[in-house]
This record gives structure tokens, sequence and C-alpha cells, in this order.
């Protein structure tokens, strides 16, 4: 029997089928002429990539893109969209010359994309040890990659880096940094400095033996060149801030949120460090009375202002002292160039220095957990001006005041538990956590996120944690009907407001600032919005499937720009906070616009 004759039209529907096999658009074809990440490139990269999770070593989350502008952003359409894995959404995508590598949430899933069409080029999926959550139970959150090289850097949970051929996926090498078994796993990312890949990383509650640290890694071998641990051991330097209570039980002290930002003049990396545990001191040290003020229990809630080559420190500063309500300051360290002139006005903690001056400054820019704005000069780690954003009473802040001559903070100890069974309402609570502000250097403005949520916390031994029950509350005052989220533009000059948008819909989506002053922002309430970057004006507003708990980034391909956000959902925050309102988590999907 002959075979089947398909003619002319059999060979085109051959044709077609093994053309839509292939990899499409211009990013695909550059998987064979993939040109390596260099050095120069991340200190100065290309306005159309975005190469590492702020764009810059600076942590600014501006891109000077200006396609999309104020004037024309209100035509924005879409482009693509795909879906993604499920579970906690936090992510920010890495665009290199046309190619998007994303990080899945719920597992060590990466992908290279099409940045035009969303359309797959590559994909890797690691085989992760079957008792993994029973010991490295916060993990599954990765919230970006590294690129270097020809390479694409990826923590795993299971706390090995693997890098992966970025032009391909396939592995290169991998590295184990830790035993996943004390607790050691990852739920930041990666970045990369003087050619090392420097990593933090998660040291869980669940366990009380793993002592955390920062470390950086050859990024051709993943062999170890220094690690700075993150709590001081008993014969350290700053060691007897924790009293007599052993090195092992120096716990967690996590280097968890986002990595640090890097000032290649000074070769000097920032790094955010988070809180001891137990929580309430009662617990944790068996006392109360163990010290109200700066030093105390170092380096929890500080910077590290460390050498990039060595991991040395060479200052620190210490934001909240004796964490007794795990208040993290571990979020990103921005550096911004200024003219340091706070206005008294505005700022409630000024260095009496800095009466009458106006002078230029390379200073450091933190917030923590519950609110407070701290600016430091990046140099020294002088303390330059404070407030304790965004409230104007310090009645529930964990924050009474800092001595503005030496920078000592000194904590509420009305709001510290004396006995096991205490209840607290302390503001704030995840006022402002993983999701990333932005600043715009055309503007000299930054642009927060905020939450008006504090933490209702019981001390309790009998728990890992030493508090429980323990949740998140909107601030006394709020509940019925207050605006639950707040974008502010602070001027880091002076420390004035210059605009506010406030809304009911909580929040734990980022800002990003662009050339074309243009400011995004999305909320719980899947509400995605532009604006106006120097008068806070609404442009733009879409609706999305899910809640906006990613990171968005902005780049151009064959000159054509395109705006990303990641969207998804992190639980029941929004039901938590207003229950009036709905919206569905999970679905997670990348979404893209650009114009027509």
């Amino acid at each position: 029997m002959k075979p089947p004759h398909f003619g002319f039209v059999g060979v085109v529907i051959g044709l077609i089928i093994v053309l839509c096999a292939l990899p499409v658009g211009k990013a695909a074809g550059q998987t064979s002429t993939f040109s390596p990440v260099t050095d120069q490139m991340l200190l100065d990269p290309d306005p159309a990539d975005w190469l590492m999770v702020h764009r810059t070593y600076d942590f600014q989350s501006f891109s000077p893109l200006d396609q999309i502008n104020r004037d024309n952003v209100g035509g924005l359409r879409l482009a693509w969209m795909r879906s993604m894995d499920e579970g906690p959404q936090e992510i920010r995508p890495l665009v290199y010359d046309g190619i998007m590598y994303i990080a899945h949430p719920g597992g060590d899933h990466v992908q290279g994309l099409d940045a035009t069409t969303g359309d797959l080029l590559w994909n890797y999926e690691r085989n992760l040890p079957a008792d993994l959550r029973e010991y490295a139970t916060l993990g599954s959150r990765t919230r970006h990659l590294a690129i270097y090289g020809k390479h694409v850097y990826h923590l795993t949970a299971d706390a090995y880096l693997v890098a992966l051929d970025a032009r391909t996926g396939d592995l290169a090498w991998e590295r184990q940094l830790a035993d996943y078994r004390d607790g050691i796993t990852h739920s930041s990312g990666a970045m990369i400095m003087n050619g090392m890949v420097v990593t933090g990383r998660t040291c869980s509650p669940s366990s009380l033996r793993a002592r955390c640290f920062v470390s950086a890694y050859n990024a051709d071998t993943g062999e170890e060149q220094w690690r700075t641990y993150t709590a001081a051991g008993a014969d350290d330097p700053g060691g007897q801030t924790w009293g007599d209570l052993p090195t092992a039980q120096r716990v967690h002290v996590s280097p968890w949120g986002l990595p640090g930002s890097y000032d290649p003049e000074l070769n000097r990396i920032f790094w955010g460090i988070a809180v001891p545990l137990p929580y309430p001191r009662i617990v944790r040290r068996g006392t109360w009375d163990v010290g109200d003020s700066t030093p105390c229990e170092l380096y929890s809630n500080s910077t590290l202002a460390m050498n990039a080559d060595t991991g040395a420190i060479d200052w620190y500063y210490q934001y909240l002292p004796c964490d007794d309500w795990d208040q993290d300051f571990v979020q990103e360290r921005t550096l911004i160039d200024t003219v340091v002139s706070p206005d008294p006005e505005a700022v409630r903690w000024i260095n009496p220095k800095l009466i009458g001056t106006a002078e230029p400054r390379k200073v450091v820019v933190v917030m923590g957990e519950p609110g407070g704005l701290f600016v430091n000069d990046r140099e020294t780690g002088e303390f330059l001006w404070a407030s304790p954003l965004p409230y104007t009473s310090t009645e529930r802040f964990v924050i009474r005041d800092v001595d503005v001559e030496t920078g000592a903070v000194y904590i509420n100890m009305d709001l510290v538990a004396r006995e096991v069974g205490q209840r607290f309402i302390v503001c704030g609570h995840n006022v402002k956590s993983w999701w990333s502000w932005s600043y715009s250097p055309r503007t000299g403005l930054l642009y927060i996120p905020f939450n008006r949520s504090c933490l209702d916390q019981t001390a309790n031994d009998r728990t890992v944690s030493g508090a429980s029950p323990r949740v998140s509350i909107p601030e006394p005052g709020f509940e019925e009907d207050g605006d639950l989220t707040e974008v502010r533009a602070i001027d880091m000059s002076t420390g004035r407001e210059a605009w506010r948008y406030s809304q009911r819909a909580p929040n734990a989506g980022s800002t990003l600032a662009t050339a074309g002053d243009v400011v995004f922002f999305g909320d719980l309430n899947r509400r995605f919005r532009a604006f106006d970057a120097e008068t806070g004006e609404v442009l733009w507003r879409t609706i999305l499937g899910s809640q906006i708990t990613g990171y968005p980034v902005t780049y151009a391909v064959e000159g054509r720009q395109y705006l990303t956000v990641p969207v998804g959902g992190v639980g029941d925050r929004l039901t938590t906070y207003a229950p009036e309102l709905e919206a569905p988590t999970g679905s997670n999907m990348l979404v893209t616009f650009t114009l027509p």
C-alpha cells in the first residue's frame, strides 16, 4: 500500500509545525551569539537591560528609559502574559539583550524567555531532597537571579549555588554552601561583585543550630572567597553585646531579605541583617533587662559595611537594638549622592553638625519593617538624620529616641515584655518589607510604599519564635475605613514630603521610577498604577488577574520599551487587613505592557 500523499499543502503544514517548534523572535536567535556579561556592563548597564535586582549597584530601582513617559503612559497596552508555578510570588526578573530570566515561586525552577513575547527559550528544574521542608521551612522564595559571564546564578532551597548556562539553561556547576538540615536555605538572590558571587541566606527559626553568614564565591568555580558571620561570637569584636549567651545560641540574625548594594569607588558592600531568635528577650535571654540602646546583640538589625574583597566589616550601624518583636531592618540599602540639608520641620532626629550646612554627601538610606527612615554617611557610617515615618507619634513605635550626636538608638521599653504571657500592640509591622522603594535622580525623590499595619504579639516560651499568638493587624484607628496603604515621595535632601497617595487596599508591591517621570506601583487589590513622579497624579490604571506582589521591571528590545510586573499572591493579608475587599491569591503570572 502506498503511503499517503500530502502534496504541497502537506509540505506547508509540516513546515509550519517545524517553525512553530523552534525558538522565536530576536531573543531566541541571540542564544547562539551570546555576549558575556562583564564587570563593566554591571557597573554601567545598558538602559535596555535589567541586570541585577535593582538594576544598578546603588539599588535605586530607577530606569533611564523614557519612551514610556507621563505624556503617553495612558496608552500602555498588553504585550504578553505567561503563567508561572504556584507559591509565594515575590520575584524580580532579569533582562539581558532581549532575554528575560525568571525564577519561579514555590521551588527551584528557572527559565529563559523571549522578552518580547514570553515564549520559552530554556527550562531548568532542580530535584530537591524529599525531607527539605522538615528543615528549611522558609525557603522557596527566591526573589531574583544574578547574571555574569555566560552564567545565570541561582541560590537553591537546599543551600546550593548553581551556575546555569545563560544560553541553554544547562547546569554548568554547583556548589554546596551549607547543610539545609541545619535550617539554612535561601529566600533571596545573589549579587555579582568583582567577579564574585556574593550571597546571603535564611537561617530558619525551625532550627537553633544555624549560625548565619554572608559569603562570596568565585564566579567561575564556586570556590569560597570569604565568609562573614552576622552574629558576633563570644570572642569576636562586639561579642560582649550578647552578654553571656553562648555563641551557638546567637541564632537567626539572617541576611534573608534583599542582598547588599555596592559602592565600587569605596569597594564596599552594604548588607542588611535581621533579628535574633526567639523574638522576645524574656524568652531569648531569660530577662527583659538587657539594655535599651545600641549596641545590643550585634549585628542584629544592622547595616554591615563590608570590604568587597575580604568581607571585613569596615563599619556597622544598628537601627533597633535587642529587638523584642521581629522587626527586621533587612531590606535594600539604597545609595544616593545628594546635598544633605534636613528640614527640622520635616525630620525628627538631625545630627547637630548638619545645622546650617548644605553639603554634598554620599549616603546610604534604610527603612525597616516597623517604619523609620535612616540616612547615614556611607563612607564613615556617621548618623545624619532619621524620621519615624510613617508615624508622627512614638507611643506605639518601637523606637523611642535617637541620640542625634552619637546616632545611638533607644527602643520603646514600654512595649517590651517583662514576663511570659504579656501582650502588646506594636506599630508598625510590615510597614515596609521585601517590597522595594525606588529613587529618581531626576526628581531627588524616594518613592516609599507603606502599609499602615501593626503587630499584636504575646510572649510565649512554648514556641520556637517565643511569641504566640502573633498577628498583623490594621493600625488602630484605621480598622474600619482608614487608608491602609500609602505611597509617599520624600525629598532625600531635606526629608520633606513632596506628595502622598493613599488608599484602602493594602500592598505588598514595589515602586519603579523611570526617566519618563513615571512611578509604577501595584497593590493587593490587583490595581497597577502609574503616577506622575513630580506631582503624584495618577496617570494610568489597570486591573490585573491577581494580587501584585512582585517587583516591576522595564527594559527595551530593538528600540521598544516594555514593562513587566509579576502578579500572584502571598496569602490572606488583604482579607486580614480589609475583609470588605477580595482579590484572588495564586494565579501567578508575568504581565507585560508596551505602547501601541
